[in-house]
């Protein structure tokens, strides 16, 4: 049987940040059975560590704790829980350095990456700990005589949240942070293949003051951990973050129980570049929208369109610029790291070789790079056609398409063309022209002369089929509760 510290090869300080075992009603606990998950790092194939694998009648077990925990954590004040997040912020930010190496071996992203996404992730802890003390009953004017009319915000009940692999730290404190802030109580299952970071971040919970129960995470196989909190009435509301076929599969389970859904599933992002701009910068810019993460990113950049003019120098500048990127371990801090797993290196060859035979020309890279057996050389592709793989699919790699576009109606449309509506990046200068199609896509967020736009301030999300609902800013809160009218008559 595992130990309840994992031995591996982790530089921490800490190592009791480290964690195998499972964290529900406050207690660290094994698989009955003595199953586990093992855990690599994409760098080298090394073995990090084993996991707790939880049976489906233990993630049950999980539910049973949360919703003991519940009318407890609802029935505070909300400036208690309030204090008690800004104490899991103050010691989320207090480990940084542990917390991105875990990160990097489990995930391989690039340390200074790594980095960014604690201070990311723990800026949702601290703008909830705050958002927690403001929900409000709002009085309405009556339309009853005699009648006082009120709304209330109060909390779902049992949230169930599942993270993905490619933000396995920032993924779960934007949405855990708002549903404890809400006064909900949390059943948590991470990436089998990154659960580490989850287990740190429940061990700095517990030291910062939640309640046994409050805060639970059920590491193990999602076909056998998730399942019991679609089917369970107690779990009034599932957060996901991942793909859109999965995404459906969760709408389809949660239906009998007719939950709330947050989903944030896949992304196709358009890069529109028109003439006239700064071209040094909006270079600069693509390769932040499309090489971030190694390009293991739903808010990557797919399809990068630029206005005929300018198409042979972006062409000529994006294509020396991403060959200057650095490939290598995370923990050396390069450019660019690893791929998760070897089916994410088939789908980069996979869409290049359907590009490449579809008529696009190979300005750079295109094949799996010297540094190991997960990691693609990054990779430019121009004149890709409209049919290739790798413009209809989420290609989640570094790999860049370009093609070139004459109008400004004939590239909307063309950005539009897609089940997916995350984000969208448009470069002009044009403020009449920024303004109209900034209103013609169809995409939740669209980024203007920029790549970053998100924070813990702004809600986040897509439309069409990149998901329902948002996450941050105090919408990312009010998911998780539900408004109850009170219509009162003192009479």
């Amino acid at each position: 049987m595992i130990q309840d510290r994992a031995q591996t090869g982790i530089a921490v300080d800490d190592g009791k940040l480290v964690r195998s075992f499972s964290y529900v009603g406050g207690k660290w606990t094994s698989a009955a059975d003595g199953a586990v998950l093992r855990v690599t790092d994409p760098a080298n194939g090394a073995l990090i560590g084993e996991v707790a694998a939880l049976s489906a009648g233990e993630s049950t077990g999980a539910v049973d704790a949360a919703q003991a925990a519940f009318a407890g954590w609802s029935g505070m004040l909300p400036q208690e829980r309030s204090d008690i997040l800004r104490r899991w912020f103050d010691l989320i930010v207090a480990h940084k350095e542990d917390l991105a190496r875990i990160m990097v071996a489990e995930q391989g992203k690039p340390l200074s990456e790594a980095r960014g996404e604690i201070d990311y992730g723990a800026s949702f802890v601290e703008f909830y700990a705050e958002e927690s003390k403001r929900p409000n009953i709002e009085g309405v004017t009556s339309h009853l005589h005699s009648a006082e009319v009120e709304l209330w915000l109060e909390p779902v009940g049992v949230v169930a949240l599942i993270t993905p692999w490619n933000f396995p730290m920032a993924m779960l404190t934007r949405k855990a942070a708002a549903a404890l802030a809400a006064g909900c109580s949390v059943v948590a299952h991470p990436s089998g293949e990154t659960p580490f970071s989850a287990l740190a971040l429940a061990e700095l919970a517990e030291r910062a003051g939640v309640p046994p129960g409050v805060f639970n995470v059920v590491t193990g196989s999602a076909p056998t951990v998730v399942p019991p909190w679609t089917a369970d009435h107690r779990v009034r509301a599932l957060s996901f973050t991942g793909s859109t076929e999965v995404g459906r599969l969760l709408y389809r389970n949660s239906a009998d129980t007719v939950k709330k859904l947050v989903l944030e599933l896949g992304g196709h992002a358009p890069v529109i570049v028109f003439k006239g701009v700064d071209l040094d910068h909006a270079v600069a810019e693509a390769i932040k929208a499309k090489f971030a993460t190694s390009g293991q990113d739903c808010l990557g950049a797919n399809r990068i369109f630029v206005e005929r003019p300018i198409y042979d120098e972006f062409c000529t500048r994006f294509t020396a610029a991403a060959q200057a990127l650095t490939v290598g371990a995370g923990i050396d801090d390069p450019d660019i790291g690893p791929l998760m797993n070897e089916n994410a290196i088939a789908k980069q060859q996979e869409h290049v070789a359907d590009a490449l035979a579809k008529g696009a020309t190979l300005r750079c890279g295109g094949d799996i790079h010297a540094a190991g057996p997960l990691f693609y050389q990054p990779t430019v592709l121009i004149d890709v056609p409209d049919d290739a793989l790798v413009l209809r699919e989420e290609t989640f790699g570094p790999v860049a398409a370009i093609l070139p576009f004459d109008s400004e109606d004939e590239v909307v449309a063309r950005a539009n063309d897609t089940e997916y509506g995350l984000i969208a990046y448009l470069h002009s200068h044009d403020p009449r022209r920024i303004y109209r199609i900034s209103r013609a896509l169809q995409y939740g967020m669209v980024a203007v002369n920029r790549t970053k736009v998100t924070g813990a301030p702004i809600p986040f999300g897509g439309t069409k089929q990149s998901g329902l609902g948002r996450e941050g800013a105090r919408r990312g809160m009010e998911e998780f509760m539900e408004i109850k009218y009170v219509c009162r008559d003192w009479a």
